[in-house]
């Protein structure tokens, strides 16, 4: 049995559920959260562990732990930490965890892009998003482009960096609060989510791009390590119509890329 808090002035504020794919201690989800205290409710579901390429894979074979972890963010109202995919939470957050349905759902933000249609079909970041977004919820994805050179470091040590870098993320992570209320404000048609990417430098001023996902051929992620044995390696494929309009693009271009996902419209006939 999970106790709530009572809340007074903070209720007045529209409430947040988060989530990544990183795990409940990347620093990269603490910086989005911290972002977003001053003008929202915070809840936060996130995995134990990170489940990143995961996509909206659910735990169907095993139970999946819930552990409350109230004090990991200073100045939210919950946090949960649980051993499932970033589906698994928001879905055991929305149905289970929260008191009722608030007004947002973001995931993220991720430390990579999620760009393409190749990688926002992996990734877990953005189907913690699709989970909110099949509730009925506003949704936005939030994940920031980390330059070549530190992203295994950073990877490795879950999300800490320093130095420019360090400021642009703080910089991303504010650029992702004034658009979560600017998705409030003027939500998207029901079953959207809002994928955002951030460029690796990242201002007050950096310019926002509506794109499309760009259509890439993806081709082989795997290698042969021994006879008979595999082992994923990333590579970011081929772009087949290169422009300012995707997001890959916007991306090149140090801007900040916006593209709707509506999933309403999987599988409509025209």
């Amino acid at each position: 049995m999970f106790a709530f808090k009572k809340h007074t002035r903070i209720n007045m504020k529209p409430h947040a559920l988060v989530t990544n794919d990183d795990g409940i201690d990347s620093a990269f989800l603490h910086q989005l959260v911290a972002a977003l205290l001053p003008d929202f409710q915070v809840s936060v579901a996130a995995p134990a562990s990170e489940q990143s390429w995961i996509g909206r894979a659910m735990t169907r074979r095993e139970e999946v732990e819930v552990i409350h972890r109230p004090a990991a963010f200073a100045g939210t109202s919950e946090a949960w930490s649980i051993s499932g995919t970033p589906s698994d939470c928001v879905n055991i957050a929305l149905g289970h965890l929260l008191p009722q349905l608030p007004q947002l759902v973001v995931s993220g933000i991720n430390i990579g892009y999620n760009t393409t249609e190749s990688l926002i079909l992996c990734s877990g970041t953005v189907a913690g998003a699709i989970e909110g977004a099949l509730w009925g919820l506003p949704a936005l994805a939030c994940s920031m482009c980390v330059p070549h050179e530190l992203f295994s470091a950073v990877s490795r040590s879950q999300g800490q960096t320093s130095g420019d870098f360090a400021a642009s993320l703080q910089q991303a992570a504010r650029r992702a609060a004034q658009l979560c209320r600017a998705t409030l404000d003027a939500p998207p048609a029901t079953g959207t989510v809002v994928n955002i990417n951030f460029p690796a430098r990242t201002c007050a001023t950096t310019r926002i791009v509506e794109t499309c996902p760009a259509k890439i051929e993806q081709g082989n992620l795997f290698e042969q390590v021994r006879p008979g044995k595999f082992r994923f390696c990333y590579h970011p494929g081929q772009e087949i119509q290169a422009g300012p309009e995707t997001d890959r693009g916007a991306l090149l271009a140090g801007h900040i890329s916006r593209s709707l996902l509506d999933f309403s419209k999987v599988g409509a006939r025209e």
